[in-house]
């Protein structure tokens, strides 16, 4: 089983957390012939919790986790803490695959999504 576990910032704002949870939720609708499952996790603020994101994915019987920060910017979340986090949950599930992707504000695409997002409502 192929799960992809989409790591956001977390929020004091629960609105916005369940904002994730619904990004997280549209993303399994659309990529179901990838992926069985879309779990969300959080960095900080929010749960669950990254190492508890990890272990959802594997008692719903994940065998590779492919992991997506859902940031804008490399900062020292994404350099490090997620990083971090996926070798601490790595060690507690020595079977599993984690695949950490890049973040997605480094997407070669997001410059184009920012100009379209931008203008489509003139």
């Amino acid at each position: 089983m192929h799960i992809l576990l989409l790591i956001a910032h977390g929020s004091r704002r629960e609105a916005s957390n369940q904002e994730v949870r619904e990004v997280a939720r549209k993303l399994e609708a659309i990529s179901s012939s990838r992926f069985d499952r879309v779990i969300p996790a959080f960095l900080e603020l929010a749960e669950p919790s990254i190492t508890a994101g990890i272990d959802i994915c594997s008692e719903a019987g994940a065998t590779d986790i492919t992991v997506v920060p859902y940031f804008l910017s490399a900062g020292r979340h994404v350099a490090e803490d997620i990083p971090e986090n996926l070798r601490k949950a790595a060690k507690q599930h020595p079977g599993l695959k984690i695949h950490l992707r890049p973040h997605i504000g480094g997407h070669d695409e997001m410059p184009v999504l920012l100009f379209q997002s931008s203008f489509d409502e003139e």
